[in-house]
């Protein structure tokens, strides 16, 4: 059951990496179509009466995207550090239900150890008092 509660926490981190590469990629073509109109404006060879207006809104819209998707970003990061913290506690429940489990596994290998020992040192003794007996018997 531990297992799959790491396993959760695994995709979901998996899930807010896929969104982040999205989020970057939505990033880097915002700055691209900023290139290209920027680079449309100044061409020379471009002569149209009120290019620099539209440039002026463009660049508003692109100020204000680019500060939307910052928040994103923003938000992202903080829900994939959530998320990590989640993993890093998930799996530290399972180590330490793991390792006390070997320990108790320990534990009763030992026991049992002790026990199988015990009855071969019971079923020794038994052996060596017959042979005691018997050569005390055979020396009368």
């Amino acid at each position: 059951m531990r297992k799959f509660e790491v396993d959760e926490c695994r995709r979901a981190l998996g899930e807010l990496f896929a969104a982040e590469a999205e989020l970057e990629a939505r990033v880097a073509a915002l700055e691209a179509e900023r290139s290209r109109e920027e680079a449309f404006a100044r061409d020379p060879g471009v002569m149209i009466p009120g290019i620099g207006f539209t440039l002026g809104n463009f660049v508003a819209h692109y100020l204000a995207r680019k500060a939307a998707l910052a928040e994103q970003k923003r938000l992202l990061d903080l829900a994939i550090e959530e998320a990590r913290e989640a993993l890093a506690e998930a799996f530290r429940v399972v180590k330490t239900l793991e390792i006390t489990r070997d320990q108790r596994d320990a534990r009763e290998r030992e026991e049992r150890d002790r026990r199988d020992q015990a009855a071969l040192d019971e079923i020794g003794l038994t052996l060596y008092r017959r042979r005691k007996a018997e050569d005390r018997r055979s020396e009368e």
